[in-house]
């Protein structure tokens, strides 16, 4: 086979084998008005760096040119070097999951997450709007015994916003343990054909727009935005992503495209596993913020509002920009 040839039929592949280990070694190529193509999934590298190995051998035997045999050489160098690397520590790979490939994987998902984003939010505000012409009919979405509990909560005479009794530590246990029960069923409920998670975004939308809608009607608005404010980018944000995952899951479940059923939801399951990852991070950061900042009473409300513009930065920022350096998750 002629040098020619056998470029013309392997340039391709190696090609996308060098913007792969321009990623994976930090020096993935900079937006300059055409994007980069695609990249071959890690499971297949391996395979990848062997055909490589044995294209290698065969310019060499073949007499082909110094310049493609160097080519091939530094190639197939630079794979060994990433391939056979010490790992990283187990906290370097976590942290550089949670502030590059978590992210990534959320906008990788981006379609799905703006679905769970309306299914919940746009009930939410529809809810507390409507209740602050109709307060009546917040008894349709909460129990009289709900209510009672909401404006004990939040009466102005409460010591702590937020709750009756409990220690702060106490209290950060009780809030783990509920908001990763919440998102673990946001996202798990996907496996009913997506229904469910549908059904848990348009309920918990539904519910918080109740309470806020009810207590601002009533009064008891200052202290009850007073307390939730604070935790509210962390955890309103993870509960939607947890609902993109679930919702990605359930449209692999009922449109596989060309992969097998099984076979996509799967990958579905991979994907939404990875992303409770991060969903589990954000929820344990806002319980923290929820017990040891939310439930304090003597800070003023514009203390309160300002920790929450800056904490909504900070989540839309590592969203929308963690790991952008490196590209989009695949």
């Amino acid at each position: 086979m002629r040098q020619e040839q056998f470029v013309t039929r392997h340039q391709h592949e190696w090609r996308q084998f060098e913007d792969w280990l321009r990623q994976r070694g930090g020096n993935a190529r900079k937006a300059r008005g055409t994007p980069a193509p695609d990249l071959p999934g890690d499971e297949t590298i391996p395979e990848r760096y062997r055909r490589l190995c044995q294209q290698l051998a065969l310019a060499r035997r073949r007499g082909y040119s110094p310049q493609l045999v160097e080519r091939l050489q530094q190639l197939m160098q630079r794979g060994h070097n990433l391939l056979y690397r010490a790992p990283a520590p187990r906290w370097q790979r976590a942290v550089e999951f949670l502030f590059a490939g978590f992210p990534q994987l959320v906008r990788s998902q981006a379609a799905a997450m703006w679905v769970a984003c309306a299914l919940f939010v746009v009930p939410l505000v529809g809810v507390f709007v409507l209740l602050q012409y109709r307060p009546e009919l917040v008894h349709l979405l909460l129990d009289p015994q709900q209510v009672a509990q909401m404006e004990k909560m939040y009466a102005p005479t409460a010591e702590h916003l937020g709750r009756d009794s409990g220690t702060d530590w106490a209290m950060f246990g009780h809030y783990i343990m509920n908001n990763i029960s919440i998102g673990l069923r946001t996202f798990a409920s996907g496996l009913l054909a997506g229904v469910g998670t549908v059904l848990v975004l348009l309920f918990n939308g539904l519910t918080i727009g109740a309470v806020a809608g009810h207590l601002q009607h009533v009064g008891y608005g200052d202290a009850f935005w007073r307390f939730v404010v604070g935790h509210a980018p962390f955890e309103l944000t993870a509960i939607v992503i947890a609902g993109g995952a679930g919702l990605q899951l359930g449209l692999r479940l009922i449109a596989p495209g060309r992969k097998r059923r099984i076979d996509a939801l799967v990958e579905g399951g991979v994907i939404g596993a990875r992303l409770c990852l991060g969903i589990a991070f954000m929820l344990l950061v806002a319980a923290f913020i929820e017990a040891f900042w939310s439930s304090i009473a003597w800070v003023p409300a514009w203390g309160k509002f300002t920790v929450s513009g800056v904490l909504w930065t900070l989540v839309f920022a590592w969203l929308w920009r963690g790991g952008h350096g490196g590209g989009d998750a695949h």
